[in-house]
């Protein structure tokens, strides 16, 4: 039976990214105190250089999850602001007619 893949948080990766950017300590070294493989840690930074050499360096993994999910929310409020300015023509149309049929 095949081992499960383990899932890091943006949060996590971005901290064990800094460990080696900021301490300069190998990335064997963060590898090793923090049980990850050094391949997959090395990736992280690897990626983590090459963002910021294309000048994306300005926001971490983390920033870019929390920009996904605004973007997504900010999508689902404008359908809700939508779909509620819909009902309140529809609502004030019924009010006008059954005022209209009132004063008859």
């Amino acid at each position: 039976m095949g081992r499960t893949r383990r899932g890091f948080t943006p949060e996590y990766k971005d901290e064990a990214v800094k460990l080696v950017i900021n301490t300069g300590r190998t990335v064997a070294t963060v590898a090793r105190e923090l049980g990850l493989k050094e391949q997959t840690l090395g990736r992280w930074v690897h990626d983590f250089r090459a963002r910021a050499a294309a000048g994306e360096g300005g926001l971490s993994e983390t920033e870019r999850a929390e920009l996904l999910r605004l973007r997504r929310e900010n999508s689902d409020l404008k359908l809700d602001r939508a779909f509620l300015k819909k009902a309140s023509l529809f609502f004030a149309q019924e009010a006008s007619d059954t005022n209209g049929k009132r004063s008859s």
